[in-house]
């Protein structure tokens, strides 16, 4: 059975998560995230797609991301792979496949959950206990966010923007919500979401999304059909 096609959706922000294959290292060291991310730079300028946030973690990596069109975020992916794995293999005198299979993706609801998506990246390091606070982290877009130093990968968002008429206020705004964390049922949600390359929104988003991509996203409904009975035949 054919797999079903990724749902992509442009100008429409997407969850995408990229694991090692067996959840194995995939950054061993600094240069190797610095490489990195100058690929991942080139290959979404090239392919129009728009970087909100990001996370390097030592096996896996998070981006949030607009593609301008249904094709751009997949050749994105592949062309960085294309040239980090073979230069990784070469440096680390090893062969194979360095990732798991293909990246998964999970279309985000903007209004509701695109900040919320934003703080899940950027305090994954906080969760994997690998810094005390998102700010000690070096591999994310938060110091991005918080007016630490300017990340030329970021693209701001218009819901980034909306949080302040001044960078300062932004940052401030940003800084306070991502204090706030999250709580085990948003990084439920989340998670699950990524996990099962599902939207991430409510049941009118999905409905939403079912109209205009003419995809099956809700569950389907259990049982058999109803089939109203047919009215009697009229007596001649």
């Amino acid at each position: 059975m054919a797999r079903q096609p990724r749902l992509i959706v442009p100008e429409q922000p997407h969850h995408v998560i990229q694991r090692g294959n067996n959840r194995q290292i995939i950054y061993r060291d600094e240069a190797d995230y610095q490489r990195f991310l100058v690929w991942l730079k080139e290959a979404a300028r090239f392919y129009d797609v728009a970087i909100h946030a990001y996370v390097l973690m030592p096996n896996h990596v998070h981006l949030l991301a607009t593609p301008s069109d249904a094709t751009g975020l997949a050749l994105m992916m592949q062309k960085v792979g294309r040239l980090y794995v073979p230069w990784f293999n070469h440096k680390y005198e090893r062969s194979g496949g360095l990732f798991e299979g293909r990246f998964r993706t999970s279309l985000i609801d903007s209004d509701r959950y695109f900040m919320t998506c934003s703080r899940y990246i950027e305090l994954n390091p906080v969760r994997a206990q690998l810094s005390a606070g998102p700010g000690d982290y070096p591999w994310s877009s938060y110091a991005h966010h918080a007016g630490v130093r300017l990340d030329t990968l970021v693209s701001d968002h218009n819901l980034f923007w909306g949080l302040g008429n001044t960078p300062f206020q932004r940052e401030a705004a940003y800084m306070e919500m991502v204090q706030q964390g999250l709580s085990s049922e948003e990084v439920d949600f989340i998670t699950s979401s990524i996990l099962r390359n599902k939207p991430l929104g409510s049941d009118t988003f999905k409905s939403q999304l079912e109209q205009k991509t003419q995809r099956q996203i809700l569950p389907a409904k259990r049982g058999r059909p109803f089939n109203p009975p047919l009215p009697p035949l009229a007596q001649a």
